[in-house]
């Protein structure tokens, strides 16, 4: 007669409905840098404070620069909410008006 084999003891796996393994997990929404407009800083300036600090070329720092000017603000830079904190307190030390938001779009 042949052998008969038993699998071993295996407990049942319990699992909690309210924990939802499917449920799809939100990515991290990146933060943004504004910088708007204000009555104060030269065009001129603006647009060097966008080479000096970010490292854009003259004509990126130009188009930002211009959207600032035409339409109040421009996001100037995006990433962690900690280094839009550090870009924002960097264009308070130019004497820009900046804040950070969350990019929801």
């Amino acid at each position: 007669m042949g052998k008969v084999s038993v699998a071993p003891d295996v407990a049942p796996v319990e699992t909690d409905p309210a924990q939802d393994v499917s449920a799809v997990v939100e990515p991290d929404v990146p933060w943004v840098t504004i910088v708007h407009n204000d009555p104060v800083n030269l065009m001129s300036y603006v647009t060097y404070v966008f080479q000096a600090y970010f490292g854009y070329s003259k004509d990126k720092a130009h188009k930002l620069m211009l959207d600032v000017h035409h339409k109040g603000r421009a996001v100037v830079s995006s990433g962690t909410r900690e280094e839009m904190e550090r870009d924002v307190q960097a264009m308070h030390g130019y004497g820009l008006w900046a804040t950070l938001s969350q990019d929801r779009n």
